[in-house]
């Protein structure tokens, strides 16, 4: 029984080690989720503010040149705009998996500790019937003893 406990708790702790290691891993794809949506924000304001101040350029003169530029400039800048916002939602399907594996190596912790739990319970149940047993066969054996002098004094 003492080796049954013992490995429940070996694999206890080392569930419980895989759960902080997952939930470790899941506040860092977190924060790089984080970081990435900011990121991806701050290119579309860039790029709204970009064109607010052009525009307004364009309204008082527009070279072609100038507006060539400006297209080109804003083309590789959505295109920058658009590749940041697939890696946040990629970043944010990270974050989804990992908060999957956080809650299955919970979910297994807490079946291990559950198991521990019962089968200590289970276990001090055993060494209770086993002490009332005892207890009883020493009350039984201590009874006889008294019935048998009774009988001995008696016969004599």
């Amino acid at each position: 029984m003492t080796d049954d406990l013992h490995s429940l708790n070996v694999l206890l702790a080392q569930a419980e080690r895989q759960r902080d290691e997952a939930l470790a891993e899941q506040l860092k794809l977190e924060a790089a989720r984080r970081a990435a949506g900011t990121q991806a924000e701050q290119l579309v304001i860039y790029r709204r503010e970009y064109e607010q101040r052009w525009s307004a350029e364009f309204c008082r003169e527009g070279k072609i040149e100038l507006v060539r530029c400006y297209q080109g400039f804003m083309l590789r800048l959505t295109q920058a705009v658009e590749q940041q916002q697939r890696l946040a939602q990629h970043s944010a399907t990270q974050v989804e998996c990992a908060v999957a594996i956080v809650r299955g190596h919970d979910v297994r912790a807490a079946a291990l500790k559950k198991l521990l739990e019962r089968r200590l319970q289970e276990g001090h149940h055993v060494a209770m019937r086993l002490e009332q047993k005892q207890s009883d066969e020493h009350a039984a054996r201590v009874a006889w003893l008294r019935y048998a002098a009774a009988n001995a004094q008696g016969t004599l």
